[in-house]
């Protein structure tokens, strides 16, 4: 597995690729979470279009990165482009249901885009 991670003002993005099982690399994960975690992102795009398979150790991370974001309160996290294998594991473990998933990264830019609210003085 190979995580990449770059920063985009309030967004760290993550581009995952390869496996997250467990048991593979399980040290290398561990660092790599700690090193988004000292980033202090308030959003996290996870890029998972190069995932070919997620195990538990997959699961933990994005539950662990999750839980971590939304600490602050405002922070968003999102799943952007699994593959229909990730999609299915992430849809068997409920997963699907927690996290947000989109299809794309634009969608994933989208959604986490700061909301405007209008100033119309109706």
């Amino acid at each position: 597995m190979v995580i990449n991670i770059e920063r985009d003002n309030n967004t760290c993005i993550l581009r995952i690729s390869g496996r997250l099982a467990t048991g593979m690399d399980d040290e290398y994960l561990l660092v790599k979470t700690r090193e988004i975690k000292a980033m202090a992102c308030p959003n996290v795009l996870l890029d998972i279009r190069e995932l070919h398979s997620v195990g538990s150790s997959g699961i933990g991370f994005f539950v662990d990165l999750y839980t971590s974001v939304l600490k602050n309160g405002t922070g968003r996290l999102v799943l952007a482009a699994p593959s229909p294998y990730v999609q299915e594991v992430l849809d068997l473990t409920g997963l699907s249901k927690i996290i947000p998933i989109v299809g794309d990264l634009a969608a994933a830019r989208a959604f986490l885009a700061p909301t405007s609210k209008s100033a119309s003085g109706d």
